[in-house]
């Protein structure tokens, strides 16, 4: 772990001054407090943690991937697996119930997919959609259709 600090100062007493380093092992610096406290002062808490995390092999890298990336891992596993994904942390819960992810599930899975579907699906979410049944999303839709119809005869 290497930390280094440059003083800024205007003053001429500091203009001279060089940068500062502290280099440790990941083994010293978990067992050095002082240098937790400034870094938690200069870079706040979350970092201190990461980079502890980090000493300790306690990374996660799959939390860390980009969100697309992980909508396109995510869209191969099976119906049972996303649902256990969705349990390991509040952003794969996020991920695992997001419109993205389920619009590309069924887009994948079925065969054609209506403009009137699309908007049908938008509306009640893909989730949502991907999981009521044909007949249900048949009446959705006729409903759909017949209130379209109203609208239109009354402009």
């Amino acid at each position: 772990v290497v930390f280094r600090w440059w003083k800024i100062s205007l003053r001429n007493k500091f203009r001279e001054s060089r940068p500062g380093e502290i280099k440790e092992s990941w083994e010293d610096f978990l067992d050095d407090s002082s240098l937790h406290i400034q870094i938690a002062i200069v870079f706040g808490a979350k970092v201190l943690e990461h980079v502890l995390n980090l000493c300790r092999g306690n990374y996660d890298f799959l939390e860390r991937l980009p969100v697309p990336l992980l909508l396109y891992i995510i869209s191969f596993l099976e119906l049972e697996d996303i649902a256990r994904l969705s349990q390991v942390s509040r952003r794969f819960e996020m991920i695992c119930n997001s419109n993205a992810l389920w619009e590309n599930i069924v887009e994948n899975l079925c065969d054609t997919i209506t403009p009137e579907m699309k908007e049908l699906a938008q509306e009640i979410g893909w989730k949502q959609f991907f999981f009521t049944n044909r007949l249900q999303l048949q009446l959705q839709l006729r409903r759909r259709r017949q209130k379209q119809d109203a609208r239109n005869k009354k402009d």
